[in-house]
């Protein structure tokens, strides 16, 4: 059953959500970056790459957002991209998702963004195992936030694919961070994420049990306060010019079942974890 505002401190969240009511449509110059949430990951540093250490969850949903990226090129009306993609992975952690893009027949280039120095140089000396991944741009890691970013001047310079895994659920003011992130997807190109609705269920499972029973994460890891329900994000996106038409919005559930691994559930985008992507029109212009 999902909670609507049965608090002061959730409803405070959900206004500074609800962008036409509270935010115009210009990105936010106020850093994104919660010092609390850098200094929780970067005590996970130096065992983001165990894959039975604290980011295990990670590593075994990594498929999965392949998986779910590969969908939503494929349900686009206009003919999938034939040219290799290039890719944005903001929030990139220690290089999970970044490294495995990289590897990919259909890629061009992956370009991997945090705001933690520690995690990145994890992330740096990782992929350093793998020479092909450095040579000609094919991977590069930046140690900024999407503010620091030179916002791209043309579609040469945007990106294909600009994916938010695991990220939005750790930002204090979601909406200004999502505007800031817009002008970097070329037209056609898709915005993918990975986050966690606000709900009993998702309180129960990622906070309750995740973190304090069987200890999958570790303690503080996630602020259910901080989590946007599906129908939140779709309307931010229909509010936005030049996104979300022809129904160019996807969602799909995942939970994680013990001993099996991750799996997608139908329908659990409104109770739980789930991806969503959205498209930037085709038609849409950089002025």
């Amino acid at each position: 059953m999902a909670i609507r505002g049965t608090s002061l401190r959730n409803l405070l969240h959900l206004q500074k959500f609800t962008p036409l009511k509270h935010y115009s449509n210009s990105p936010s110059s106020a850093s994104s970056v919660n010092p609390t949430e850098v200094s929780h990951f970067n005590a996970l540093a130096s065992t983001w790459w165990d894959p039975r250490g604290p980011s295990r969850l990670l590593h075994l949903m990594n498929p999965l957002r392949h998986d779910f990226i590969t969908s939503c090129l494929a349900s686009q009306r206009s003919p999938a991209p034939s040219h290799k993609l290039r890719y944005l992975d903001l929030g990139c952690g220690g290089g999970i998702f970044a490294e495995s893009a990289a590897r990919l027949g259909n890629t061009a280039s992956v370009t991997g963004v945090d705001p933690s120095a520690e995690v990145l140089r994890v992330a740096q000396e990782h992929a350093r195992q793998d020479p092909i991944l450095y040579q000609s741009g094919r991977l590069q890691y930046l140690n900024k936030s999407i503010e620091d970013l030179s916002v791209p001047q043309n579609v040469e310079e945007q990106f294909d694919v600009l994916t938010l895994f695991e990220v939005i659920e750790h930002i204090n003011q979601p909406a200004p961070f999502l505007q800031s992130c817009l002008p970097f997807v070329k037209p056609g190109g898709w915005l993918v994420l990975s986050t966690i609705a606000r709900t009993w269920t998702s309180w129960f499972t990622t906070k309750f049990v995740a973190e304090e029973v069987v200890r999958l994460v570790p303690r503080g890891t996630h602020e259910w306060s901080k989590y946007v329900n599906e129908i939140e994000m779709r309307q931010f996106f229909q509010a936005q010019k030049d996104w979300a038409s022809e129904g160019a919005v996807r969602a799909m559930g995942c939970m994680y079942v013990p001993g099996l691994g991750w799996r997608m559930v139908s329908g659990g985008e409104h109770w739980g974890n789930y991806f969503f992507g959205v498209r930037k029109d085709p038609s849409s212009s950089n002025d």
